[in-house]
């Protein structure tokens, strides 16, 4: 067996690894909050969450991706070393995954961006030099355990804080949603439209404007509210008491944080298989043509394998870090489990379309902190905070010394 098919062969296993890990850790974050609620249970959310990822990985995945994850090496300083580019990019697969892992394991919600991101930089240090890093994009991703969190928390604390005062805190709940369901669902479903447009979907490379955009969900939104309005009212026609009024008032937003993980499964779907299929495809492609390219085509075939592995990652290994998120932080209702939710959509579109660097699992972090730093300090367990925000912190270092071992030793062994 050549060196080339020997290769491609481990890198196939090591990129479902990796795509397994991916799954275990960022799909679980997406579903923590809807499972830690009750909105549904671990068997629903896996096929919810396989089929939403595994749609948004097919349909908008993206079937071509940059040589070299985020842009952070030119790949033109590999023309004349195609291997080398090969092993690394087969280096930063197998550390990041490793990383991804591990955090799993201990139920530790990280970034596999960053993970990724970390093990480019790894690898690229000792096979093109410092100098050949464009660090700008390095500290756009330290930046961003900052800007994420803090951006969620505020959104999400603020939705927490209408929702308990002009619902909950009234003597009839049920009435209450009633009254501002129109509202709410409206909202929802604004984020969701634009956020799958300019989010979910961007691999697609849509092109139409925010204006057009905005215009193009606010009538569908404007309808979506005065149906549910009218489902809620019919159900509080049927049942009367504050008992069933507070129920019903849950159950409304349960169904809202179903939808909005639904979206978050959908978009995490279409871009971050890419952090598994990615360097697999780059391999791939140097294998067949025996040269580097700027770009690289993703068959089909990675996308929905990729899909796939990642949703069958959250089924074997991603109970922890859903219990993380949905129970060890804070206590999660689905009122609770829906702000964060949407608070999470809401800062990812914003940043987005401000050219923000956000991780979504940092976001979602920071949105069910923020909810949770709304009912008080007591509500929040801060030694698992602290945990998170550690693993965070370390992601970078511990995959660029991973990937930096693993490079060396590649070439060690093979050229």
């Amino acid at each position: 067996m050549g060196i080339d098919v020997l290769v491609l062969s481990v890198a196939i296993i090591v990129g479902l690894y990796s795509a397994v890990n991916i799954g275990s850790n960022d799909l679980a974050n997406a579903m923590g909050t809807s499972v830690g609620s009750g909105a549904i249970t671990v068997r629903q959310a896996v096929i919810i969450s396989v089929i939403a990822n595994t749609l948004g990985a097919v349909i908008a995945g993206g079937f071509v991706t940059s040589t070299i994850s985020k842009g952070l090496i030119s790949p033109s300083l590999f023309v004349d070393r195609p291997d080398h580019l090969m092993l690394g990019m087969f280096s930063a697969l197998l550390a990041s995954g490793i990383w991804v892992n591990i955090a799993s394991y201990y139920g530790l919600p990280v970034s596999t961006t960053h993970a990724i991101v970390g093990a480019v930089v790894g690898f690229g240090f000792v096979s093109v030099g410092a100098g050949a890093i464009t660090w700008s994009k390095v500290i756009k991703v330290v930046a961003s355990w900052v800007i994420s969190p803090i951006s969620g928390a505020i959104i999400a604390g603020a939705m927490y804080y209408f929702t308990e005062r002009m619902i909950f805190g009234k003597k009839d709940p049920g009435k209450a949603v009633e009254r501002y369901s129109p509202f709410l669902i409206f909202m929802v479903f604004v984020v969701l439209f634009l956020s799958l447009i300019f989010k979910g979907m961007k691999n697609l490379h849509i092109e139409i404007s925010f204006f057009k955009a905005l215009l193009l969900s606010l009538p569908f939104a404007g309808l979506s509210g005065i149906i549910g309005r009218s489902l809620i009212k019919w159900r509080m026609k049927k049942h009367t008491s504050i008992t069933k009024s507070y129920d019903i008032a849950q159950r409304f937003f349960a169904y809202l944080q179903i939808m909005t993980a639904c979206y978050v499964a959908f978009a995490h779907g279409a871009n971050d298989v890419a952090n598994a299929v990615g360097p697999l495809a780059t391999i791939f492609s140097v294998i067949k043509s025996k040269s580097v390219a700027l770009k690289v085509e993703v068959p089909f075939w990675m996308l929905l394998i990729g899909g796939m592995a990642i949703g069958g990652g959250l089924l074997l290994f991603g109970k922890k870090v859903m219990e993380t998120i949905g129970k060890e932080i804070t206590h999660i209702t689905p009122t609770r489990g829906f702000c964060a939710e949407f608070g999470a959509a809401s800062t990812i579109l914003v940043c987005s379309r401000l050219g923000l660097p956000v991780s979504t699992t940092h976001v979602l972090v920071g949105s069910v902190i923020g909810v949770g730093f709304m009912r008080g300090m007591g509500a929040l367990d801060l030694r698992i905070i602290k945990n998170i925000a550690v693993s965070w912190v370390v992601t970078l270092p511990f995959t660029i010394i991973v990937s930096m071992i693993l490079y060396e030793l590649f070439i060690l062994l093979f050229l």
